[in-house]
């Protein structure tokens, strides 16, 4: 096991080597429907698992720059290790943000040990794209807590060893609202796994719906104060996890573009001889696609950059790069297939594999649409959950 990277650069390069020798030759098996063991097992094995996670804790402490180049090249080699990678880095987050002496022992130091994955559990089957009201209820007991409820869409979902949660918080003169998080160890008693992933794309995160009967969760199971998840969710889960998605979906669309490139530079017409890259069509249009790809990945960049020195426009950076991604990718993508034509379209080649993964960028809460509107509100100093 590896010390933790010290620096940006050196995260990136780890990855890098993880992506190029086990995600993406894995690529294939993986979007069989295959949850990505391998690549998350050599990540933890590269001192990448505590990427999040405090120095205090062994872990590397770097922020979302780190976060971004890291997602980014998993995702061009494999957009399910890219997401799951980046969903265990935001709950480590989360647990590190307000995290007690018990709760750094018990998983912060193995998460930077490379012996811990964990996860978000946010969404639930009634709340649609409003991850940040949940139904699941927390109730006090005399020793802790108890959680009643499900969620839905949970990455990583039987594979990790903690899930972070959020819940009704238990105060019940709480005011309407008020929400608490949790982190609740795998293989809790009460709690239920059903379904499994079958998606259009992103085949292998292992998105599951688990039910939550009884479970118990002990006081040290309880993230910050009861109430606290609206904070959490906007000021460590968005950031973090927009940075994530944006990444991982940036590395789809460097992918697919790499795919296009590749093809019209080697490609020729066998009647003339004639090379595609000749023609100014195609130059023009790969040309176009270039400039998308650069512009995007700069505001990505820059975001997280803006995000992690607390600059002022942190907020609108972070919602518009992820926002911009999902355009990018899935045009990205979509354009390259044209481009490469019917060798392309060919079942489950790796343009097609991109294609499929990238459509998944618009409607992963929060979704375009709605990342757009918390843009503009951000711009004019108005609320974000504003009515």
């Amino acid at each position: 096991m590896l010390r933790s990277p010290g620096s940006v650069p050196e995260a990136v390069e780890r990855a890098r080597r993880v992506a190029a020798e086990v995600a993406a030759p894995g690529a294939g098996h993986t979007d069989e429907g295959n949850w990505p063991a391998a690549s998350l097992r050599a990540l933890q094995e590269a001192g990448l698992g505590g990427l999040s996670a405090p120095v205090s804790a062994g872990g590397a402490g770097l922020g979302l720059r780190a976060l971004a180049g890291v997602c980014e090249v998993l995702g061009a080699a494999c957009a399910s290790s890219g997401l799951c990678y980046g969903m265990h880095v935001v709950a480590t987050a989360v647990i590190a943000a307000k995290a007690t002496e018990a709760q750094t022992e018990e998983y912060l130091a193995p998460i930077a040990a490379g012996e811990h994955l964990t996860t978000l559990a946010l969404s639930e089957p009634g709340t649609g794209a409003q991850f940040w009201l949940p139904q699941t209820r927390l109730r006090r007991t005399g020793d802790g807590y108890v959680v009643d409820g499900g969620k839905s869409f949970v990455t990583n979902g039987g594979y990790a060893d903690s899930y972070v949660l959020s819940t009704v918080a238990a105060d019940p003169d709480a005011p309407v609202g008020q929400f608490s998080c949790v982190v609740v160890p795998a293989g809790s008693p009460g709690m239920t796994w059903t379904g499994g992933w079958d998606g259009v794309g992103m085949r292998g995160n292992s998105s599951r719906q688990v039910r939550l009967d009884g479970v118990r969760v002990p006081a040290d199971g309880l993230l910050g104060a009861e109430g606290d998840q609206i904070w959490y969710v906007f000021e460590v889960v968005a950031p973090y996890f927009l940075v994530a998605m944006a990444g991982t979906y940036l590395g789809v669309a460097q992918a697919a573009f790499d795919a296009a490139r590749a093809h019209l530079g080697a490609r020729r017409h066998e009647h003339t001889g004639r090379a595609l890259a000749a023609q100014p069509l195609l130059q023009h249009r790969l040309g176009q696609l270039w400039a998308q790809l650069q512009r995007t990945r700069r505001l990505v960049h820059w975001a997280a950059e803006e995000a992690d020195a607390g600059g002022p426009d942190a907020l609108p950076a972070l919602a518009a790069a992820k926002a911009e991604v999902a355009d990018c990718a899935v045009g990205i993508a979509n354009e390259a297939m044209t481009l490469v034509g019917g060798i392309g379209y060919r079942g489950r080649s790796p343009l097609e594999r991109h294609l499929r993964d990238a459509r998944a960028a618009h409607v992963m809460s929060p979704t375009t649409d709605l990342l757009r509107t918390w843009t503009g509100r951000a711009l004019l100093g108005v609320p974000l959950l504003a009515d």
